[in-house]
């Protein structure tokens, strides 16, 4: 039984079985759930801490029932990483798609040091690259942020 709850924490309740790209379906449903429940900067913080927490739990069992390091269907940590990217931003269609493509791509790519990080052990290992990645994202989005606002184009 706990395994079977830590398999449905771990794929996002099955989004991880999504048959192509299954850690981009997983972060666009959680840019979509957080867009449409709007939550306070609050709230986003303790879910996200949350997610975090019980998603390294559920990724760690996952990856040691499947004899998988890091399985494809565990996108978890995807959705800890897309809701750190989009914490405490504006309901703002062009910077949440910011957000969403560089929290991709430093997830796709692994700079330094996230690559580092998701050679960590178990869940540690899954779950902080993502964690990496979505503060990176959320960093460079708060340096563009003011230029995006100001853009005449895009108001």
């Amino acid at each position: 039984m706990i395994h079977r709850i830590s398999r449905v924490i771990a794929t996002a309740c099955g989004v991880g079985y999504a048959p192509q790209a299954p850690g981009t379906v997983a972060s666009l449903l959680a840019l979509l759930l957080w867009y449409w429940l709007q939550p306070s900067v609050w709230i986003q913080g303790i879910a996200a801490v949350f997610v975090m927490l019980i998603g390294g739990w559920a990724a760690g069992d996952c990856a040691k029932q499947q004899h998988d390091p890091d399985p494809s269907c565990v996108v978890v940590d995807e959705v800890a990483g897309m809701w750190l990217a989009l914490i405490g931003l504006p309901r703002h269609l062009v910077i949440v798609l910011i957000a969403f493509i560089l929290f991709r791509a430093l997830d796709i790519i692994k700079i330094p040091p996230i690559r580092q990080l998701e050679r960590l052990p178990g869940g540690l290992g899954i779950m902080l690259d993502d964690v990496a990645a979505g503060l990176c994202a959320r960093s460079l989005v708060a340096v563009l942020m003011p230029v995006i606002l100001s853009s005449p184009a895009i108001r």
